[in-house]
């Protein structure tokens, strides 16, 4: 499942998805940016985890001082740096986002949105500890995940896709309770906030939940210390 997007839901694709997107959506995915970007400091450096093609990227540039977006699919990191090529506080990496190849305290922020924590489909145990890890003390590490209260959007998108032939064809027997599965193997979860409480525990931070536009449940992590307990996966 992880190999979907680097193998198949990438560039092109992954742009028509988006593309794809009714008013709601759009507002969704508009409302989670300018969340970050509003929170963002002309000074700080930031790091974007699953950049994609850089279509998150390009507005966090505007307000930081340096950026870095890395992502597993080298079709996505080309695109990326096609797209946001005028921008010379902005390098784009090929990079795994549960093994995070800068050391300890690198960045003032890291921003995993719009469901990063569940597509990856990585352990997110690690992805969170990766990175808390790559953040300095008192920065911020920004997760988000869908608010229940955008399913019945939600998959009205993802069924958009499906018939587009983006993703394969929805299992509707599967679907439900914020799971969307497909039959070709794809699936979209969501990760609630009883859930993240779980997964940081006893990670160095103190964590902030709070419901954006009815449509996003950030999770919102303010690095402190004791560091040296974190270390990078080998």
């Amino acid at each position: 499942m992880r190999d979907y997007y680097r193998n198949h839901l990438h560039s092109d694709l992954l742009k028509r998805c988006y593309d794809l997107a009714p008013p709601r959506i759009r507002q969704y995915l508009a409302a989670e940016v300018e969340y970050v970007a509003e929170r963002i400091r002309p000074d700080c450096s930031v790091l974007e985890l699953g950049c994609g093609y850089g279509r998150v990227l390009q507005r966090l540039a505007m307000k930081a001082g340096f950026t870095v977006g890395i992502d597993t699919s080298p079709v996505n990191i080309e695109c990326a740096v096609r797209s946001i090529k005028d921008a010379v506080n902005c390098h784009m990496l090929l990079m795994d986002a549960a093994n995070i190849g800068f050391t300890d305290s690198t960045f003032d922020c890291v921003v995993c949105i719009q469901n990063g924590i569940s597509a990856f489909h990585v352990d997110r145990k690690i992805l969170i500890r990766e990175s808390v890890r790559a953040t300095k003390e008192s920065g911020v590490v920004f997760f988000s995940s869908y608010s229940p209260r955008i399913w019945h959007d939600r998959l009205r998108w993802f069924e958009l896709q499906s018939r587009a032939g983006v993703i394969g064809e929805i299992d509707q027997e599967k679907t439900r309770d914020g799971t969307i599965v497909c039959k070709d193997g794809f699936t979209a979860t969501t990760v609630s906030p009883e859930e993240f409480r779980g997964l940081v525990e006893g990670i160095p931070a103190e964590l902030r939940i709070e419901e954006v536009d009815g449509s996003s449940m950030f999770f919102v992590l303010t690095v402190h210390g004791k560091r040296r307990e974190h270390h990078r996966v080998p």
